[in-house]
């Protein structure tokens, strides 16, 4: 009986402790089990698709191609495929040693293979971009200069990834006959609309100069239409784009030079309001204010000139005996209506300097007075104002304030947020006429000019700026510039040209303005005919 008793509570105490042992392991088992869950899914990201820039028709200035990414299970047969088109060793490499998934560019979306998932990623960039001084750069997945990072937080507010989602075991191995999740890039196309315009933008970009700036805008709107400066970068050779001589990273539209004949417009406005637009004088090749000698272009002098053909002419005698009966804060409160001497801000980062603009203490001397009044001297200023400044008077002396930001889009599509055009009254409709007539005469009326179309009435006045630097024969160098508008009937384009050192502007800037009115005329033509 006793012996019973004991046999039976000996079995009560195994049965307790194999339950005890039973639950432990359940535990335990649970416990691995969540731990397992927890390692079961391993998410793979081949890039990231960042917010859009256009044009202001919504062309894309970036994301203009795409680029792909394989993910793998590194089988026998995905290596194969996959090693003929890989950009990338390193990742495969890792995938053959660890049996575990991976991501790995390569050169084609056409691929057949169970264990490989392709994914396609709109590359931001491939090199040097159009526009890229108003773009600007990234460097991982951040706005370093120009549009991308003044709109940092806009274009790459939204995570907007492709990836593929796999269960694998504990040792991060796929688990065979679980289907991936992928998800691809969702192309919601929003970002920020631009002013520019791309045929106008390649335009620019193509004309023959080393160094310089050329600026288009609509002459009503003020809105740019194109913007090139010269020379420009890669961003993915910055190294070397810094230790070159001509600094290709600075944006010349912006940068403010002397500026020269260019100004006389200035000196007529002030003079129609003065009412001294019947000045008469005989340029010899040379004359004195107050003891200082200042020379003609042409030694050789221009004979007895009125306004009209010492603007055709660019006659500096002129335009320095004129200096002497022109009120100084007349003439500098002109130039101020016009934006000289102010900046023009278009984003955050791409600001127009304000150029120097002589005191009134400065236009004191008659020395300086007269330097003004034929555009040296201490003045200076961008191309971007210059180009603002002709469509003040190109637009009957309603000057619109430039715009390089039309606003946002969501759906690549529509633009919301979008500004009215400001303007600044910078002189009277009758005055704005008579400028207007000025630059017509200037080309038109010009036995030798080089900024004529062939298509086209245009409107312009050229310049040569003296920079008081001299080359190794000691030749002053000297900016070419020309400015003007088209077609004269209507004007609906503004063009500024810029060559950095180039000489006479007659010789280096006016064909390359020539050269645009012509292309631009020709391809608006050409999508009226259609």
């Amino acid at each position: 009986m006793y012996r019973r008793m004991t046999l039976v509570g000996a079995v009560l105490v195994l049965s307790f402790t194999l339950l005890v042992a039973n639950i432990a392991v359940e535990m335990q088992n649970t416990d691995y089990t969540d731990a397992s869950l927890r390692q079961s899914q391993t998410v793979l990201t081949a890039g990231q698709a960042e917010g859009m820039i256009y044009d202001r028709r919504f062309t894309p200035l970036v994301n203009q191609r795409d680029v792909y990414y394989a993910s793998v299970i590194p089988s026998r047969e995905a290596i194969e495929i996959l090693l003929p088109i890989a950009e990338e060793m390193s990742p495969i490499m890792e995938g053959i040693r660890t049996g575990k998934p991976f991501i790995c560019r390569v050169s084609t979306d056409q691929v057949d293979c169970d264990d490989i998932i392709m994914l396609t990623v709109p590359e931001r960039r491939n090199g040097k971009l159009l526009a890229q001084h108003v773009i600007g750069y990234t460097q991982e997945h951040s706005g370093i200069t120009g549009l991308e990072a003044d709109y940092d937080r806009i274009l790459r507010g939204t995570k907007d990834t492709a990836t593929v989602t796999y269960t694998v075991d504990a040792q991060g191995k796929v688990l065979l006959g679980e289907i991936p999740v992928v998800s691809p890039v969702r192309h919601a196309n929003p970002g920020v609309v631009t002013t520019l315009d791309t045929d106008i933008q390649k335009l620019c970009e193509e004309q023959p100069i080393a160094k310089g700036a050329v600026v288009v805008m609509d002459v009503e709107s003020g809105d740019i239409l194109g913007m090139a400066s010269y020379p420009s970068y890669d961003p993915d050779k910055l190294e070397e784009a810094m230790a070159q001589e001509d600094s290709p990273l600075i944006n010349r539209c912006l940068c403010a030079y002397s500026v020269g004949s260019i100004f006389k417009l200035m000196t007529c406005a002030a003079a129609y309001q003065e009412g001294t637009t019947d000045f008469i004088t005989e340029c010899t090749g040379k004359t004195e204010v107050k003891g200082q000698v200042f020379r003609c272009h042409d030694w050789r002098g221009h004979g007895v000139l009125d306004m009209k053909r010492a603007m055709t002419y660019s006659c500096n005698v002129y335009f320095v005996n004129l200096s002497t009966l022109l009120d100084p804060a007349a003439m500098r409160e002109t130039a101020q209506r016009f934006g000289f001497g102010t900046q023009i801000v278009l984003t955050s980062s791409l600001v127009s300097a304000s150029g120097t603009l002589p005191t009134m203490e400065d236009l004191q001397l008659p020395a300086e007075m007269a330097n003004f009044c034929f555009g040296q001297g201490l003045l200076t200023a961008s191309p971007l104002q210059v180009a603002q400044m002709t469509c003040g008077i190109a637009n009957d002396g309603d000057m619109p304030l430039a715009r390089l930001i039309r606003g946002y889009t969501e759906d690549g599509e529509t633009v919301g947020n979008e500004k009215e055009t400001m303007y600044a009254h910078a002189l009277p409709r009758n005055a704005a006429y008579y400028l207007q007539d000025m630059m017509i005469a200037a080309i038109n009326e010009s036995d030798n000019s080089n900024a004529v179309p062939s298509n086209v009435y245009a409107a312009a006045k050229t310049s040569t700026a003296q920079t008081g630097r001299y080359n190794e024969e000691e030749i002053e160098l000297c900016h070419a510039w020309i400015t003007g508008y088209f077609p004269i009937e209507d004007p609906k384009y503004a063009v500024t040209v810029l060559v950095e050192d180039g000489g006479y502007g007659n010789d280096a800037a006016a064909p390359i303005f020539r050269t645009i009115a012509e292309q631009i005329t020709a391809s608006a033509t050409n999508s009226l005919s259609y």
